[in-house]
């Protein structure tokens, strides 16, 4: 069971008035098999609030759910063993559930003195695209998403955007997918979609200038990089010692320095690197030895 994911969102009214708080108006969860994204189970429930006037008379314009919706469905203490039983003890997941979601669950069970159930895991999609994918949908929002992948406007009831996160995450993994497979001719194409590329001109050329990882990286599988000495420095008592490091040099041929290390280079050598267009490369890597001790 602990390694179900269980995707789910919640809607609530919008507190207006001071002292008011949230209540859960619906509850939609979809139970997943994570190795086939299978659907095992699914559950949705609307919710009658304990304060009725929280909920206005007209639908609200976010999630459609007025007054005489929730009228007369349970209320939370009437499906929270179901809730519990979907949630508790497998992989939570949803679009900001970490701030929002997973709070109004714990304090609907606290208002009915009941143990909230816990995840043995979270997944929140919006800080995981965020980071992973990148804002090229914009504010990240599941609306904005959807509007970015053409899957339509998103209706803002449990169910329904549950499915539409489960679509949203499937497109972008394929995304990514892709992306990692030709790095070199998808990756971060989407920074540049909106965006005319900046190309920077030397003299009078009109050719893009290649980074120093582009210039590194046309050389990385020439072969494997040689171990050489290098002497440093220990930090405890500053006495000279030998370590294994990679090497930029090669007494026969030109190998590349791993992109992972860059840091470690100093800037006077990364200044020889990009000047590499007009400077023979093999004639600055030469040099740059010393430099690096």
């Amino acid at each position: 069971m602990s390694n179900e994911i269980v995707f789910f969102d919640l809607e609530t009214n919008v507190p207006n008035k001071p002292g008011q708080k949230f209540w859960v108006l619906e509850f939609g969860a979809l139970v997943l098999c994570p190795r086939k994204l299978v659907e095992l189970e699914s559950y949705c429930t609307l919710i009658r609030p304990g304060d009725l006037t929280a909920v206005g008379v007209n639908p609200a314009r976010c999630h459609g759910i007025s007054r005489a919706t929730v009228l007369k469905a349970p209320v939370f203490e009437e499906v929270a063993d179901k809730i519990f039983k979907i949630l508790n003890g497998r992989i939570w997941a949803g679009h900001n559930i970490r701030r929002f979601d997973c709070v109004r669950i714990r304090e609907a069970f606290k208002e009915i003195g009941r143990t909230a159930p816990e995840p043995v895991a979270l997944i929140d999609s919006l800080p995981v695209l965020a980071e992973r994918f990148g804002r090229r949908a914009g504010d990240m929002k599941m609306a904005s998403l959807a509007k970015y992948f053409g899957l339509g406007e998103q209706k803002h009831r449990s169910l329904d955007d549950v499915r539409m996160n489960l679509e949203v995450l499937k497109h972008c993994a394929t995304v990514l997918f892709l992306e990692s497979a030709l790095p070199g001719v998808l990756g971060d194409q989407w920074k540049h979609e909106n965006i005319a590329p900046t190309i920077t001109t030397r003299s009078k050329s009109n050719v893009m200038e290649p980074s120093i990882p582009t210039i590194i990286n046309k050389r990385w599988h020439q072969g494997a990089t040689p171990k050489m000495t290098t002497r440093s420095r220990s930090k405890s008592n500053g006495e000279e010692t030998s370590r294994k490091s990679p090497s930029v040099l090669s007494r026969h041929r030109v190998v590349p320095y791993p992109t992972t290390s860059f840091g470690q280079m100093t800037e006077k050598v990364k200044n020889m690197l990009r000047n590499a267009r007009t400077t023979p490369l093999n004639n600055l890597l030469k040099h740059s030895h010393s430099l690096l001790r």
